[in-house]
């Protein structure tokens, strides 16, 4: 069972650092640094936008409009933190 909270902590690690990559590909698109036009930005920034749209797309219906400012990849990363919290302090469950 170890083995199973050791991939549970992985999939939550992959999940964030993909959150993260999300929000600075965004910055760099807003900012002019990475252009749009070239095909491997296209398709990475389409394909981190439908993975992580089903998340991004309830918690942003939950939160109040904030005008440019999207705060969904906050709650995401707040909540990944959240789990594993939980997760390390009930490692015990899973030994």
């Amino acid at each position: 069972m170890t083995s199973l909270f050791q991939i549970l902590m992985l999939l939550i690690n992959v999940a964030f650092y993909i959150v993260i990559v999300h929000v600075i590909m965004s910055w760099l698109i807003n900012f002019g640094v990475l252009n749009m036009h070239q095909p491997i930005v296209a398709q990475i920034w389409d394909g981190l936008n439908r993975l992580l749209a089903p998340i991004y797309n309830p918690i942003r219906r939950m939160l109040p409009n904030m005008g440019s400012l999207d705060l969904a990849p906050l709650v995401v990363i707040l909540g990944l933190y959240a789990l594993q919290i939980i997760l390390s302090n009930n490692v015990a469950f899973f030994l």
